[in-house]
């Protein structure tokens, strides 16, 4: 089974799943924001939340642990043996975009302006003439780190008018630096003032933020599109997609895992490599999943027998074919918007996917019943990456790629079909819970 079919396609388009993650979505401008709501829907299923410095239990039930913007969570089934083998659902938290700067208070030419960084590979002409909130995390004196959103339409990012510059359409392109200062009013750059503005909107003192992790959001809410709303159109569906996914799976999986032990790890900074403590190429999985058998009784040798079974399904947005660039994508695979969920291939491992975790894949959607798709890169173009090599190197287990497919990708605004987020989070609920 590949591609659904008519009666597939022609389906209501707002069932319970895209209603829950569409609210995931806006309440989710940054990854903080994501975790936070990914942790309180943890909370309403029963799970409990982990600190690291507390003693961890080996008792039954569902765990999970939030960093910054990761979040690890697993659920541990009556009567697991402490060699108990993972099944792993990896995705990422974050999304291009773009972010405040340490001295973000800057300005010319009479308009008072605030500077940002290019986070990860940001579409630059999408965030022009966009409606921009902010969004982020604050660190106070007293070391707590408080969430803050101004989901208001404060900032800017304009365009030179085309009367000012003639050779816009003709893909001349502007200095990238001041096409990224956005505007929020008139007036000479006066020091502190979006930090004021920020910590009111908190409820804080100003003088008590001593460090902040701040970013810019469209402020337009998801919705759906299409003549017959067959489409899901939103900022941070990739990856914000698999991460709902994968936390509905996690929930679905309770009582259903046998002796196995289904694993959610959402990790930060995918999009700029993974090389932090809460990335991909950071200790934090390894460390909760070596700690989740030490607290279950086991030994070292109980820790190689969990991994030496384990198998992980990275999630992460695909490719759609796109209907005016068909060149740029392979002759032989056309992945389409509700067709189902993508396993992603590529020889060269920039994803992870090879015959075991393909089949294991195919073999979940098939017991779930959903349709799935293929996607290879073009030989002519770059493969992107993902999640899937990085745990595979560091945890040495069986990993497979997949994702939604979806156009726009990295875009302030992207695409999806409306059936697949819920392909997805049923493929993954069987996955994990596969013997």
């Amino acid at each position: 089974m590949t591609v659904s079919g008519e009666a597939e396609r022609t389906r209501p388009a707002a069932d319970d799943h895209v209603t829950d993650l569409l609210a995931f979505l806006r309440d989710s401008p940054s990854p903080y924001h994501a975790v936070a709501q990914a942790a309180r829907r943890l909370e309403k299923a029963g799970f409990t939340e982990l600190t690291g410095t507390e003693k961890w239990t080996g008792s039954a039930g569902g765990r999970y642990l939030a960093k910054g913007g990761a979040l690890i969570a697993w659920y541990v089934p009556e009567d697991a043996p402490a060699h108990a083998p993972f099944r792993i659902m990896g995705a990422h938290t974050d999304s291009p975009n773009l972010r405040v700067k340490p001295t973000p208070d800057t300005g010319a030419a009479g308009w008072r302006q605030i500077a940002v960084e290019i986070y990860g590979g940001v579409p630059l002409n999408t965030w022009l003439d966009r409606d921009l909130g902010i969004s982020g995390r604050l660190t106070l004196r007293d070391g707590s780190q408080p969430l803050v959103l101004l989901d208001e339409p404060l900032l800017r990012v304009p365009q030179l008018a085309i009367h000012l510059d003639r050779g816009v359409n003709d893909g001349l392109a502007l200095d990238r630096q001041r096409q990224t200062q956005p505007v929020w009013s008139l007036g000479a750059p006066e020091q502190g003032a979006l930090l004021a503005r920020v910590a009111r909107a908190a409820g804080i003192d100003a003088s008590d933020v001593l460090g902040w992790d701040l970013m810019l959001h469209d402020t337009q809410e998801p919705g759906l599109l299409g003549a017959r709303r067959e489409f899901l159109v939103s900022s941070r569906l990739d990856n914000l997609v698999s991460v709902h996914a994968g936390v509905t799976a996690l929930i679905n999986s309770v009582g259903t895992a046998g002796s196995r032990i289904p694993v959610l790890a959402a990790f930060d900074h995918e999009e700029v490599g993974s090389g932090s403590e809460t990335g991909a190429q950071g200790p934090l999985l390894e460390r909760v999943l070596s700690r989740s058998v030490a607290a279950r009784g086991g030994s070292r040798e109980d820790w190689e027998r969990a991994l030496a079974d384990a198998l992980c399904v990275s999630a992460d947005m695909s490719h759609a074919i796109h209907p005016n660039y068909a060149e740029r994508h392979d002759p032989d695979n056309h992945p389409l918007p509700n067709g189902g969920p993508v396993i992603k291939v590529n020889v060269n491992q920039r994803y992870a996917t090879e015959g075991t975790g393909y089949a294991a894949f195919v073999s979940a959607c098939e017991r779930a019943g959903v349709p799935w798709q293929r996607f290879v890169s073009n030989n002519a173009m770059p493969c992107g990456t993902s999640i899937g090599p990085l745990t595979a190197a560091r945890l040495g287990v069986t990993t497979v790629d997949v994702g939604v497919p979806g156009l726009s990708m990295h875009s302030a605004r992207e695409l999806v079909g409306t059936h697949d987020p819920g392909h997805l989070a049923r493929a993954l609920g069987a996955f994990v819970t596969a013997g």
